[in-house]
């Protein structure tokens, strides 16, 4: 992990090239092998590393040009994930490490898109290349 200024700075120079509409990044989701909970060894969308740097699964973001707001979307680890993987930083402590001050629960993405659909906002977002990121994609902008 870089320091935050790599990755505003990286933010900063996408949105001025971009100039207008809402960029969408998808993180990974984990991947089971023969079933849920056998999965193998995770790894985050590259671009998704890039701007924003957090290796976990389950997160999503959205760089809105027009509102100047950078949002990241997951949920927080529950009481399981804890006594099983230890006392953890919350979701919103690993955003601001990387220059993020906003996050949502990921059911919130939704509504996020759902406005920026209704004020035909242009969504950018890159070619999909996992199956459920095409059903996310599709539940939420169809």
């Amino acid at each position: 992990m870089f320091a935050k200024e790599t990755y505003t700075t990286r933010r900063d120079s996408l949105k001025k090239s971009v100039g207008t509409g809402l960029l969408l990044f998808l993180g990974n989701e984990e991947s089971g092998m023969n079933f849920e909970d056998n999965t193998y060894h995770f790894r985050q969308d590259s671009t998704f590393l890039y701007f924003f740097g957090l290796p976990y699964a389950g997160l999503a973001a959205v760089i809105d040009v027009d509102e100047d707001k950078e949002i990241i979307f997951g949920d927080e680890l529950t009481i399981d994930h804890i006594v099983w993987m230890g006392t953890q930083p919350t979701l919103h402590e690993k955003a601001q490490r990387v220059g993020v001050m906003e996050t949502r629960p990921a059911a919130d993405l939704k509504k996020y898109l759902e406005k920026a659909v209704a004020k035909k906002q242009q969504i950018h977002y890159l070619p999909v290349y996992r199956a459920e990121h095409r059903l996310k994609l599709l539940d939420w902008l169809v």
